[in-house]
């Protein structure tokens, strides 16, 4: 009943329901509940999934903007398969409550990782394309890259991460390169909170919180650019954003 939850959540069914068991399956599982010999992980279907949902990540983003160019299509696919954007992409069909993890991951907090999260939707895109062809496995990634179209307004529109961008504007005005500088960081190994300030001329103009230091500091960025750029500039993914040109 659990599998069929979840494959009614993906919009996909199964015919060879043990590559979606599989798919489910971190390594740590099967470290600990299976024969060395013959245990199954998910590690293999991620690679695959990983090359299928670039390719259909790509392909997506060529259709939908047909007179963007290789710089600005690389940087939505980017964006839209960075471990963040995948991992979100996992908690829309509450992927948490579905993968199979050791007794230590789970004691460590591994349901709530990003990178598991992420490596399992890979591991589940590679799993749908074995079960029944691209076709599908198109129909199951695509469902989620839709989604990052709504913020887009016009046909008219730069794309950049926050850090890129705050550092790009800043060599544009010939102004020294801002400080990231992490001040605290608070909980457990598992579930580590990281503050991180944002220094230019030796003033903070930005903090920001993350589970991470990449996160915080593109956050940080963020509220940065937020002052500067006000409305024109809409959240994309985790890590990017969309500026309109009013030209």
């Amino acid at each position: 009943m659990k599998l069929e939850r979840l494959e009614k959540d993906m919009g996909y069914r199964f015919c060879d329901r043990g590559l979606l068991q599989k798919a489910l399956t971190h390594s740590s599982y099967a470290y600990e509940n299976q024969p060395p010999e013959t245990a199954k992980d998910n590690e293999l279907l991620e690679f695959l999934g990983d090359s299928v949902v670039g390719l259909i990540t790509a392909e997506f983003y060529y259709v939908a903007f047909p007179d963007k160019g290789e710089g600005e299509l690389s940087k939505l696919k980017s964006s839209a398969t960075s471990t963040l954007a995948l991992a979100r992409f996992a908690g829309k069909i509450r992927l948490d409550r579905f993968v199979m993890l050791g007794r230590g991951e789970e004691k460590s907090g591994g349901r709530k990782k990003t990178s598991i999260l992420a490596g399992t939707f890979e591991a589940l895109a590679g799993a749908v394309f074995l079960d029944g062809g691209l076709a599908p496995a198109r129909s199951f990634v695509t469902q989620f890259l839709t989604t990052t179209l709504a913020p887009i307004r016009t046909q008219r529109f730069e794309i950049n991460n926050y850090k890129s961008a705050l550092q790009e504007m800043f060599q544009k005005e010939n102004l020294p390169a801002p400080k990231y500088t992490t001040v605290t960081e608070k909980g457990p190994a598992h579930k580590k909170t990281f503050v991180v300030e944002l220094h230019f001329n030796g003033k903070c103009i930005a903090k920001a919180a993350g589970r991470s230091k990449k996160s915080a500091e593109q956050k940080a960025a963020q509220k940065a650019l937020k002052s500067y750029l006000g409305r024109r500039m809409k959240p994309l993914t985790p890590e990017a954003f969309i500026v309109e040109d009013r030209r």
